[in-house]
């Protein structure tokens, strides 16, 4: 099995790497990168491994920033030096969390829950980090009404009915909760509008709203729609006259 570790802190690469080729003898680490861009240019021009350990949050940027930009078709197993809020969230889940440092008998659970994942998928020729996530999501979302968010390095549950808006800023999808936290969240606002049900609507291409969340709405002079939210938002949010009858024609419902 070839093995990819994605790591800023060379000694924790250099210990992770000894314990995943001590532990089993079939696995070969291939390479270690250390940033986000390295990480992005070298999987974006090199045959894939079959599994990458990768740390949460490198120098410069979060490591999900290089899934987004380039596909992966193997799973991964995220490593975090916080505590097992994350871990908890994902393990029932078929993702794996590490917690640093490295643990022997960690590293070999998670080795063998993602053979067991990988071989769950291979009927279906598809086994990308993509469907892994859709499934957790599809799971949590059956489970609890929950979209998962990133904090920091934690990875947690956020209910539904506790969501005011999902919206894109500097090109990266965010929730706002009614409590005024905000989350980044690891999907389009095209695939949010699919899992978020009927009580969310998609004002335009920037923002979806929950009904809870919306105070009023008046006529612009461009015949536009305004929307103002039972809390403070810096931004604008208007809905365009095309989309007005089937906006208020939701809101009342």
């Amino acid at each position: 099995m070839n093995i990819i570790i994605i790591e800023d802190e060379r000694l924790t690469a250099e210990d992770l790497k000894d314990i995943i080729t001590e532990s089993n003898p079939d696995c070969h680490v291939i390479k270690i990168l250390s940033s986000v861009k390295e990480a992005t240019e070298y999987l974006g021009s090199h045959p894939e491994p079959d599994l990458i350990f990768s740390d949460i949050q490198l120098g410069d940027g979060l490591s999900f920033e290089i899934y987004k930009q380039v596909q992966i078709n193997v799973p991964i197993v995220f490593c975090t030096a916080y505590d097992e809020y994350a871990l908890t969230a994902f393990e029932t889940n078929g993702i794996h969390y590490i917690l640093k440092p490295f643990n022997e008998d960690k590293i070999a659970e998670a080795i063998e829950k993602f053979k067991r994942l990988k071989d769950s998928f291979h009927h279906e020729e598809d086994n990308s980090l993509n469907k892994v996530l859709d499934l957790l999501q599809t799971r949590q979302s059956e489970n609890s009404g929950s979209v998962l968010v990133y904090q920091q390095d934690k990875v947690i549950p956020v209910k539904l009915k506790n969501i005011a808006l999902f919206y894109i800023k500097n090109e990266v999808t965010h929730l706002m909760t009614f409590d005024n936290k905000v989350y980044y969240i690891n999907k389009s606002l095209d695939e949010v509008q699919q899992n978020c049900g009927p009580d969310f609507y998609r004002a335009n291409r920037q923002y979806i709203l929950n009904r809870e969340a919306i105070k009023e709405v008046s006529q612009t002079l461009s015949r536009k729609i305004s929307v103002t939210l039972k809390f403070d938002f810096e931004e604008d949010i208007l809905v365009s006259k095309e989309k007005m009858t089937d906006f208020l024609t939701w809101l009342k419902a």
